[in-house]
């Protein structure tokens, strides 16, 4: 397989806080990579100079090209979607005009895309009319996630996504995204606080701590090792 993303030295700061400090990895065409790391490692931040929400110097690739700083919309254009910690879904909108924007960069009728994400989230269908903030917080990230793939994505980037869930729907979450992936091809980049589900769920991972890569290898290997055994595994 090929890199369908690939960092370079990547930098980033908010301000005068320097919270990137070289970063380098690559996401291969097909697979789900993971980011692992303490709170304030560089995870989200990471994301976000992918996403171009962040100032960041250094070298972003997708599909082999150069990732010139497009900003949010230019991005998803190219074919990535970026679901944020905190779902951020529109909850004075409905659940249905909630999907119409995920596919706001798309040419033509949308009505076959929803239809489609709907064949993963049957409820989200039952529920097309109510409004988004009435939904449970787990309804919510899956609305979010639905959202993302309207766009019909060619890298998903997946901020924690099982932040304050119950274990049921992280469970149901990370099944449609895999289902995604083996189906669809779908690449996914995800930020994950739950080290045994996101190393279940991905093919290779990357540790991050305080802005800089300190491991990183096949989901196997990472397993394998002591210290992210013993710092994210716990045993």
């Amino acid at each position: 397989m090929t890199a369908l993303l690939e960092l370079e030295d990547v930098e980033a700061r908010y301000g005068p806080v320097h919270v990137l400090h070289g970063i380098s990895l690559a996401v291969e065409e097909g697979s789900i990579v993971t980011v692992l790391g303490p709170n304030g490692a560089g995870k989200t931040t990471t994301l976000r100079a992918i996403s171009g929400t962040v100032r960041r110097s250094g070298s972003i690739r997708f599909g082999g090209n150069a990732l010139k700083r497009l900003g949010p919309d230019g991005v998803a254009r190219l074919g990535i979607a970026h679901v944020p910690e905190g779902r951020g879904t529109f909850s004075e909108l409905t659940v249905w005009e909630n999907l119409r924007l995920g596919g706001y960069t798309r040419r033509g009728s949308i009505r076959p895309e929803l239809e489609r994400v709907f064949s993963y989230f049957p409820f989200l269908s039952e529920r097309r009319r109510q409004q988004a903030g009435t939904l449970s917080g787990g309804e919510q990230q899956m609305l979010a996630l639905a959202r993302a793939f309207v766009l019909r994505p060619r890298l998903l980037l997946l901020d924690e996504p099982s932040l304050g869930l119950a274990p049921v729907l992280v469970a149901e979450l990370f099944r449609i995204v895999r289902e995604l992936n083996e189906k669809e091809g779908l690449t996914v980049l995800v930020v994950e606080q739950n080290a045994h589900l996101a190393l279940q769920a991905a093919d290779a991972g990357y540790v991050l701590e305080a802005g800089h890569v300190v491991l990183s290898g096949s989901s196997e290997e990472l397993r394998a090792d002591d210290s992210v055994r013993r710092s994210y595994l716990g045993y």
